[in-house]
């Protein structure tokens, strides 16, 4: 019989309809004070402790099973008024041994069998229900903790690899986070150009100011260079203490002249940069400023993973890199020199100074080189406007180049709210 049939109290409920003697429920039937009359087999065989209940008070009934007060009282409101009690779970030990029950129990009326009315009721053994519930609710929690550690875990990789982010370009960092893995491993032949500066005079910076000094100003450097190389989209190479080293081609390429040509336009906003910093630099300890010098060379290099199992360094080596470095330490403070190639790439776009032929150390043939003066007029490339404040103009200066992402985005961020406010103003050049 269905629960609703059995809480009916419109129609009169035969005992017969839970086949009483024979049901499996601990079934039991009470007078309207709700003293016991009947009780079936099985509610003596569920509860044996209790004995002989007839004309028991069924809450005393109830009290001596362990039952708490509180589901007692609940029992003796509901059925004065409702005229019928369900009580999803009442705990109960038999024998030692905890048990779990449902308690239904309703009033009963018939006007053609006096004797149906009353109160009937039955115990439910749902304990291996309540056992499987459990162990339903238990593995749900697994899961949840599971899921919980996966998150977890998810966010220390996340964190991990944002941590990692800074120790490598973010084109190459892309690259194998994406599982872009043909960008990233093995070796390739490809035409790059190269990019290498230093500090001149490092040395002697090195030895003038405190570490705490020093270190702040390297980091704003290297900071603002490495935003400069990748608005340009170049990759970084590497830092060597405060030289750098950049390349174009790899892993994204947009042609020969235009990886070239980025380069020099990198190269020549770095040094108009570094012109702006010197005097934040000044105050920060670098009393005669900084000056860098640059050098720029173009040809064929194997780039790709270097190292061991243990250790690997994603670079690249052939001689345009030796050159480039070649030509960096033979230019003047505040100069761009370039090989040949370079310069055949980019002539019909920038001024160039030629110099005197040499010979570097480790090359056998003699090497043509270039100065970079200016883009030629209207060879121009579009320039971002550079936020800077020095005075009544508005300055950034990154100090921290532990997160160069980090940097990245929130110069981008400051940059964005600046153009906003005086986007109904003339251009400046800033």
């Amino acid at each position: 019989m269905k629960l609703e049939g059995f809480l009916n109290q419109d129609s009169v409920v035969d005992l017969s309809f839970f086949n009483f003697d024979n049901a499996v429920t601990a079934a039991y039937f009470a007078d309207a004070d709700l003293k016991i009359l009947k009780v079936n087999p099985n509610f003596r065989t569920f509860f044996p402790v209790l004995g002989n209940v007839s004309k028991a008070y069924f809450p005393d009934v109830l009290e001596q099973l362990g039952v708490p007060s509180q589901q007692i009282e609940r029992f003796m409101v509901d059925m004065r008024e409702q005229g019928m009690v369900l009580i999803p779970r009442v705990d109960i030990t038999i024998n030692g041994v905890p048990r779990v029950f449902s308690l239904l129990s309703a009033r009963t009326r018939s006007d053609a069998f006096s004797y149906l009315n009353g109160v009937q009721g039955q115990f439910i053994d749902r304990t291996d229900e309540w056992a499987l519930r459990q162990e339903r609710q238990a593995l749900l929690e697994e899961q949840i903790r599971d899921r919980e550690t996966i998150e977890a875990k998810s966010r220390q990789l996340e964190h991990l690899a944002k941590r990692l982010a800074k120790y490598l370009s973010p084109q190459i960092y892309q690259s194998i986070f994406k599982g872009e893995e043909s960008g990233t491993s093995g070796h390739a032949r490809k035409n790059l150009t190269m990019f290498f500066s230093d500090i001149v005079q490092f040395t002697d910076l090195t030895e003038s100011m405190e570490p705490e000094r020093l270190a702040t100003v390297v980091n704003s450097y290297l900071s603002e260079m490495s935003v400069i190389a990748l608005e340009h989209g170049g990759t970084i190479d590497k830092f060597i203490g405060d030289a750098i080293v950049v390349f174009f081609g790899d892993p994204e390429s947009d042609g020969d002249t235009e990886d070239a040509l980025k380069c020099v336009d990198m190269a020549l906003n770095m040094q108009k940069r570094i012109l702006e910093l010197q005097k934040h630099w000044r105050k920060l300890g670098a009393n005669n400023g900084i000056r860098v010098r640059m050098g720029i060379s173009t040809g064929f290099c194997t780039v790709g993973n270097f190292g061991s199992e243990l250790r690997l360094d994603y670079t690249v080596l052939g001689s345009p890199v030796n050159l480039a470095a070649r030509l960096e330490g033979m230019a003047e403070p505040g100069n761009i020199l370039i090989d040949e190639n370079t310069f055949t790439l980019i002539s019909n776009h920038v001024n160039t100074k030629a110099q005197e032929t040499i010979k570097p150390k480790g090359f056998a043939r003699p090497v043509k080189v270039f100065e970079v003066q200016d883009f030629k007029p209207g060879q121009e490339r579009t320039r971002r406007r550079r936020l800077s404040r020095t005075g009544e103009r508005v300055e950034i200066n990154v100090l921290d180049a532990s997160d160069i992402a980090a940097a990245i985005e929130e110069l981008r961020q400051i940059q964005r709210e600046f153009e906003d406010e005086h986007a109904s103003r003339p251009e400046q050049n800033l």
